[in-house]
């Protein structure tokens, strides 16, 4: 009989603690928002990084570009700029 009171308290304990320790489906939703606007906010920083890149990485082969169309428009005569 006192194996059995003893197992029962046992199983009772053991069971109580592990449901206070649950996290509550409302805590979840609040955490997964978070995430989600921690994400996006990451998302929008990236795009920034990624379009100042993309101009810097462009300006010198628009100035090549440009040069190249300058020096065929002096040679045919089609008028340019010189670049002296």
């Amino acid at each position: 009989m006192k194996k059995m009171i003893l197992s029962l308290a046992l199983v009772a304990a053991f069971s109580t603690s592990f449901v206070s320790c649950r996290e509550t489906k409302k805590d979840d939703m609040e955490d997964m928002a978070d995430d989600m606007e921690d994400a996006a906010d990451d998302m929008d920083d990236m795009d920034d990084t990624v379009d100042a890149m993309d101009d810097d990485a462009t300006d010198p082969i628009e100035n090549t570009v440009q040069e190249g169309v300058n020096e065929v428009q002096e040679n045919t005569g089609m008028g340019g700029t010189d670049d002296q």
